[in-house]
């Protein structure tokens, strides 16, 4: 039977960053992942472009992911337009409002994962378990334990879940999640594009669709984001390349000139989850097991790599004060801090997604009227940005700065 400090269950992106964080704490921990090395390594290509707020990339540059992304790798987020049914026009999220250059960072979820597993073998003291699953856990006031299906246990003193918003070992911790299946599916594929893309992501909400569109690196290329109801959206994957370009550039009514087929073409079911808690006895969650975001606001990894974080310094605290890891104080400042960060957004969110979604008569009419009040109201369009574009960095965030400046009004 194997002892480490800290179990990981899950080495995606969350649980491979937090090991970093961990780096040079005297903590010994170990990932436990049902991929083999060698695809944690190289990454298959699953189609998706993670949008980056500033903090994430000054975590990242700190967890010494950053400089490993290849320039061609890293794509410019610079503003940003939200559209319901047939607007032209819609609200302008402009990056001069937020006082930065962009408002964020478009990078491959293939590149974060390479970047992530390269710099925790570099880091070389997190031991990997690979090509195994987690089969049972059990955590009481004596100790820990993960048992794998190769018959194998290890005992921490902590387990950390990072294995999906789906997360099997919070499940068998006994922590129930309040999930909410939206009914549809997301196809997300490369296209390229006739007209520049002018380095703007674009979030629609057209009757009986949703688009988003990625800039990508290249001006006349992006990734598409195209949410349907579920054998619609079989039936639009099943395309052959020319018939599939045909009909993005029918669904985005040509808006960027005629579009084809770069692929991949991948398909996710979407799904909000949120955990009634993000610990327990000698447990805590991160990454997607934590919070399983919608899409739309494109935070899910924002929040992963924020929860990491804290969780991570949270522990290097306790340690350096000799406190056990395990502590109810210290896992209930996690959680605490945690949620705040989290949970008002995730609620946005799905009020967001339910209207915006919603194609009666009633709601048509409200979410006009809540994007027109959107656009006169500078303040908010303000506060949206510079809440991306705070890096974290001590100090008043600007969005704390902007809410002060408006208190008086």
């Amino acid at each position: 039977m194997s002892r480490f400090d800290i179990v990981v269950v899950g080495a995606g992106p969350a649980g491979l960053s937090f090991a970093c964080s961990l780096a040079g704490s005297g903590l010994s921990v170990a990932l436990v992942e049902p991929q083999l090395r060698a695809a944690l390594a190289d990454p298959a290509d699953d189609g998706r472009e993670i949008a980056l707020t500033h903090r994430s990339r000054r975590l990242m540059q700190d967890l010494g992911l950053w400089h490993r992304l290849a320039d061609a790798e890293i794509a410019t987020l610079r503003d940003a337009l939200v559209l319901d049914g047939g607007d032209t026009d819609g609200l302008f999220f402009r990056h001069e409002d937020s006082g930065q250059s962009q408002l964020g960072w478009l990078v491959p979820n293939r590149a974060i994962r390479r970047a992530a597993f390269e710099a925790m073998t570099a880091a070389g003291e997190a031991t990997l378990i690979d090509g195994v699953r987690v089969v049972g856990v059990h955590a009481d006031a004596d100790g820990a334990e993960v048992r794998l299906d190769s018959g194998e246990r290890l005992r921490a003193d902590l387990i950390v879940a990072a294995d999906s918003r789906f997360s099997e070992t919070r499940r068998a911790m006994g922590i129930p999640a309040t999930m909410r299946d939206f009914g549809k599916t997301m196809l997300v594929c490369r296209v390229r594009h006739a007209l520049e893309h002018a380095q703007t992501a674009w979030e629609w909400f057209d009757y009986g669709q949703t688009l988003a569109l990625l800039p990508l690196r290249d001006t006349h290329a992006s990734s598409v984001v195209l949410t349907l109801r579920h054998q619609e959206a079989l039936r639009v994957q099943a395309m052959d390349a020319d018939a599939f370009g045909a009909d993005m550039t029918r669904r985005f009514r040509g808006r960027l000139g005629a579009m084809t087929f770069i692929g991949p073409c991948c398909a996710y079911p979407l799904v909000g989850v949120y955990p009634q808690r993000f610990v327990a006895e000698r447990f805590a969650t991160i990454g997607d097991a934590a919070v399983g975001m919608h899409p739309v606001t494109a935070h899910g990894f924002n929040f992963g790599l924020l929860g990491q974080d804290a969780l991570a310094r949270a522990l290097r605290e306790a340690r350096v004060a000799g406190r056990p890891l395990w502590a109810c104080s210290v896992l209930e400042r996690y959680e605490r801090d945690h949620r705040h960060a989290t949970r008002p957004l995730y609620l946005a969110t799905q009020l967001l997604a339910g209207l915006y979604t919603d194609d009666s008569a009633p709601a048509k009419r409200v979410r006009r009227a809540a994007l027109r009040i959107a656009q006169r109201i500078g303040p908010f369009r303000r506060m949206v940005m510079e809440a991306l574009t705070d890096d974290g960095r001590p100090g008043p965030p600007p969005l704390r700065k902007l809410v002060g400046r408006l208190r008086p009004l």
